[in-house]
């Protein structure tokens, strides 16, 4: 978790266009796939490699008109890379670990914050004050991080993740980016297009692609 989210921040932090570092954070299905290839030997059918890029296709079309290059130092542009790996890191070693030491998802939840509490304390001890602003924003801003980003989306992430192969999971993340464009056209009026479109359903026959060739693999 600290990794995952403290190199996509510091990247933009640093001058990485938010569209960019999200589309680097969007590589997690690719890039877990491939450290499950080399580093764990497993063995991904070629339709599943054909799902990734069918999906990560479908991301960059969604995602195309806030793609642009900034004026970050190049080194930069590494920081959210590095934040998709360790995720896919995480994600890996977690799917290793329910197998053979379970934890529940809770105190699985608790630990990985109370670590996180720590590393993001120091990241911001070194850039100025650790006390809280006092605002009703800063209030709301935590209590949705906790309730919907933390229990919502990494805790459902974990459980589908012991339900489920690494790579099913993280190939639905490709729907991110289709799923947040709706929100923001649903909450905030903003405008969608066919390419937006035609992204969605690419992206969803993708995740179908990856699901389908896993459920034969499996099969056979």
């Amino acid at each position: 978790m600290t990794g995952y989210v403290a190199g996509v921040t510091q990247g933009i932090a640093l001058g990485v266009p938010a569209g960019l570092a999200a589309l680097f954070a969007d590589l997690l299905p690719m890039g877990m796939a491939l450290l499950a290839a080399v580093v764990l030997g497993q063995r991904l059918v070629w339709q599943i490699w054909a799902g990734l890029v069918v999906g990560l296709i479908g991301v960059v079309l969604v995602t195309h008109s806030a793609l642009e290059w900034g004026d970050a130092p190049l080194w930069a542009y590494g920081l959210p890379l590095l934040g998709m790996f360790s995720l896919a890191i995480a994600t890996l070693w977690q799917k290793h670990s329910t197998t053979s030491h379970p934890m529940k998802l809770l105190p699985n939840l608790w630990l990985q914050c109370f670590i996180s509490s720590f590393a993001f304390a120091i990241i911001q001890g070194a850039q100025g004050s650790l006390a809280p602003i006092a605002s009703s924003g800063f209030a709301l801003s935590v209590a949705w991080t906790v309730g919907l980003a933390t229990l919502g989306g990494y805790g459902l992430y974990w459980v589908c993740l012991r339900r489920a192969t690494a790579t099913r999971v993280a190939s639905v993340l490709y729907l991110s980016p289709p799923v947040t464009m709706l929100w923001a056209w649903a909450m905030f009026n903003e405008p969608l297009s066919w390419q937006i479109a035609l992204g969605m359903v690419v992206s969803g026959v993708g995740v179908w692609m990856v699901i389908r060739a896993e459920a034969r693999q499996v099969a056979s």
